[in-house]
C-alpha cells in the first residue's frame, strides 16, 4: 500500500517505521512546525529502544521516504494523521482543503488524540464512496512503542466502514498474525475506550497509593496486600504496584481531559480530578519520608537519587516525579546528587547550573558522601546494587525506595535502614 503519515510526534515516527518494514511504501510528511531536521536530533527519536535503527534502515532500503512539505506527497491508500493534540483544527482544514477534493479511494486513519467524536468531523467531509476515516486510538508508550506497535495486545478500530475495515485489516496485518487483535466499535467508542483505559489505570495507581499510606500507619507491608489483591481474579495483578507517583507527557494531560468531558455534559464527577490530587501529593513522598527520618532538619544534607525519566527507557522527564522531589529538596537547602541512564541531559536543560545539583556520571558516583539513597526510576541497572560498596559511599546507611523494588529483609540484613511505599524494615 502507499502510506502517508503526518505528524511529529512518537506514534508517526514509530507509524511511519514498522509500516514501511512490511512492505508499505511509505512517506512520512513531519508537521511544519517541527520538520525532519529537528526531530532527527530529537533526543526522543534517537532515546526510543530500537526507532531510530530502524528508521534509518528503511530510508536506506527506499521503503521510507522523509518529505518536508506537501508537494512531495503520492496519492495514497492510507492517509495516517499522528498529529499533537492542539492540532485538530489544522487538520480538519488539511482534510477539508486537500483531502476531501481527491476522487480515488481511500482511508484515514485518525491516530490523533483529538477530541472525542473528530473523527466523524473528518469522516463528514466526504461524499464520494470508497473514501472514509476510522478511528484508531494511539496506545503506545514510551520506552516500548516499537515493540507494542508490531506485537500489540489489542487493536482498537472506530469504523462501520466495511471499505474501511477492509483496508485497515490488510495495512496490520503483517501485526495481527498470531491471533485477532482487533477490537471494532464505532468511531466515538474507540476514541473514548482510550481515554476510559487511562483512566482506570490511573486509578488503580493512585489507590494502591492510598492503601500503602494507610498500611505505613498501621505498620502492615503493603506487598503482601497487593499480593492477596492480586490473587482475586477479578482484580488481577496488574498495576497495582505503590509507587511515589506517576509521570509522562501524556497521562495526566488525558485525565484532565476526561474529567472535562464530565464536566461538559453536566456530570459532577471529581474522581479524575482527586486521582490527579493524590498522585501530585505522591510525588512528594520520598521527601516527606526524608524529613522524617531526620526530623526536618535537611538543610545542608546531601542526598543520592536514582533515576529521573519518568519511566524507564525513556530519557523523558515530563511530569515526573523526581522534578517535585528536587524542587521540594531544593527548598530546604539539600544538595543532589543524580543519576539516570538517558535523562541528565534533560535535567540540565530544566534546572540549568544549579547550584545544588550534580549530575553524576554513575550511579554509585551519586551515592558518594550521601546523607540517603532515593529510588524514584526503577531502572534495571538499579535493582541489584553492591550492597557493600553502597554501604562505604553513603554516610548513613538509608534507602528510601520509591518503587519497592528492593527485598526489605534483604536490605536490612545488609545493615541498612530501608523505608519503601507502605514498606519499612531497620536494621537487626
Amino acid at each position: 500500500m502507499q502510506v502517508v503519515v503526518h505528524g511529529s510526534t512518537l506514534s508517526a515516527a514509530t507509524a511511519a517505521t514498522a509500516l514501511s518494514m512490511v512492505g508499505h511504501r511509505v512517506h512520512w510528511w513531519p508537521h511544519p512546525d517541527t520538520p525532519f531536521e529537528r526531530l532527527e536530533e530529537s533526543e526522543w527519536l534517537n532515546s526510543e529502544p530500537g526507532l531510530k535503527a530502524q528508521l534509518d534502515q528503511a530510508r536506506a532500503q527506499g521503503s521510507l521516504t522523509i518529505c518536508d512539505k506537501q508537494s512531495g506527497l503520492p496519492r495514497a491508500n492510507i492517509y495516517w494523521l499522528a498529529l499533537d493534540p492542539d492540532k485538530h483544527d489544522y487538520a480538519r482544514d488539511w482534510v477539508q482543503t486537500v483531502l476531501a477534493k481527491e476522487k480515488g479511494e481511500f482511508v484515514i486513519v485518525n491516530n490523533s488524540t483529538f477530541p472525542i467524536g473528530y473523527t466523524e468531523t473528518l469522516s463528514n467531509l466526504f461524499t464520494r464512496p470508497g473514501q472514509a476515516c476510522v478511528a484508531l486510538p494511539d496506545m503506545l508508550e514510551e520506552g516500548r512503542a516499537m515493540a507494542m506497535f508490531t506485537r500489540p495486545t489489542r487493536i482498537l478500530l472506530g469504523s462501520d466502514d466495511e471499505f474501511a475495515i477492509k483496508q485497515i485489516r490488510e495495512l496490520l496485518r503483517a501485526f495481527n498474525r498470531r491471533e485477532d487483535s482487533f477490537q471494532l466499535m464505532p468511531c466515538k467508542a474507540a476514541e473514548f475506550t482510550k481515554l476510559a483505559i487511562i483512566g482506570m489505570l490511573a486509578t488503580r495507581i493512585s489507590y494502591m497509593n492510598e492503601l500503602a499510606s494507610l498500611a505505613d500507619t498501621m505498620n502492615v507491608d503493603v506487598e503482601v496486600v497487593r499480593r492477596g489483591m492480586g490473587a482475586d481474579p477479578r482484580i488481577g495483578h496488574q498495576y497495582l504496584y505503590p509507587g511515589c507517583g506517576f509521570g509522562g507527557p501524556n497521562f495526566a494531560q488525558h485525565l484532565t481531559r476526561l474529567s472535562e468531558i464530565q464536566a461538559e455534559k453536566g456530570r459532577d464527577s471529581q474522581l479524575m480530578q482527586q486521582v490527579l490530587d493524590i498522585n501530585e501529593h505522591k510525588k512528594e513522598t520520598l521527601f516527606r519520608k526524608l524529613w522524617q527520618h531526620y526530623e526536618g532538619q535537611l538543610a545542608g544534607k546531601t542526598v543520592a537519587i536514582w533515576g529521573a525519566s519518568f519511566k524507564p527507557h525513556t530519557a523523558s522527564i515530563d511530569n515526573a516525579p523526581s522534578i517535585a522531589l528536587m524542587q521540594a529538596l531544593f527548598a530546604q537547602g539539600v544538595k543532589v546528587q543524580v543519576h539516570d541512564p538517558m535523562a541528565l541531559p534533560r535535567l540540565k536543560e530544566f534546572f540549568g547550573d544549579h547550584p545544588l545539583l550534580t549530575l553524576a556520571n554513575s550511579a554509585y558516583e551519586a551515592c558518594d558522601g550521601a546523607e540517603a539513597l532515593l529510588l524514584v526510576t526503577e531502572w534495571k541497572g538499579y535493582w541489584n546494587p553492591e550492597w557493600q560498596r553502597l554501604s562505604t559511599l553513603l554516610k548513613t546507611p538509608l534507602i528510601l525506595d520509591g518503587r519497592n523494588i528492593y527485598d526489605p529483609a534483604y536490605v536490612a540484613d545488609k545493615g541498612f535502614i530501608y523505608r519503601g511505599i507502605g514498606r519499612r524494615a531497620d536494621p537487626r
